[in-house]
């Protein structure tokens, strides 16, 4: 029985990883995207939007089947509640990858972006959900809260955005549209470094037990 439990506890690490590495892949596009205002490359990203949507219902009917199959001991049930919550984090990076690829459709998304940073913010976004997949893979409490701190440093780009768009709109008030657009993306963009800090928490929590609260 416990090899069996073993097995599908392998499983499930192994179908994590494959959604974090689709999460890694729709961010990446995402963002390539929007800096080179592409639309065809940003219409790519909904068919993996949903192919992450998928992997989380699968995950999700796997966490149910052994939470009542197999009756979890303790440290197996902080690896599959947090897988639980995990995936709903990783889902809603998705959700807002491809939010950000809406508006990266507009015909007024492709103005020069360069002078408000939004592609440090990308970037920056982008290092931790790989660093919270990253944290997960290795069991890395260190790289997980190095995921937790940097937080600060995102929300801090993304005020500094907002402060370079509204400098923008003062010497040029056509570019009105443009810049709500963009405030927009940089905060789907701060929302993707939110939902890497709460996977890097549960990440901490499957591995000491102890979590903070989840952030909106």
């Amino acid at each position: 029985m416990r090899n069996k439990f073993d097995e599908q506890l392998e499983l499930l690490n192994s179908e994590l990883i494959m959604m974090g590495g689709l999460c890694e892949e729709v961010i990446n596009m995402t963002t390539k995207a929007l800096l080179s205002g592409n639309p065809k490359l940003a219409k790519e990203v909904f068919p993996l939007v949903e192919e992450i949507e998928k992997k989380e219902r699968e995950i999700e009917t796997l966490c149910l089947k052994l939470l009542l199959q197999q009756q979890p001991v303790a440290k197996d049930l902080r690896l599959i509640s947090s897988a639980l919550k995990m995936i709903t984090d990783m889902a809603r990076v998705g959700t807002q990858a491809a939010d950000i690829s809406e508006i990266t459709l507009l015909e007024n998304i492709t103005k020069e972006n360069s002078n408000i940073h939004i592609q440090d913010m990308a970037l920056a976004t982008i290092d931790m959900v790989n660093g919270s997949i990253s944290a997960f893979v290795q069991r890395d409490l260190e790289l997980a809260q190095a995921v937790i701190d940097y937080d600060d440093i995102v929300d801090e780009m993304f005020n500094e955005i907002k402060d370079d768009l509204i400098k923008l709109i003062g010497q040029d008030p056509s570019i009105g549209e443009y810049a709500v657009d963009m405030l927009m993306v940089s905060k789907y963009f701060e929302k993707i470094g939110d939902h890497a800090v709460n996977i890097a928490e549960w990440v901490v929590f499957s591995i000491t037990g102890i979590h903070k609260e989840d952030h909106e």
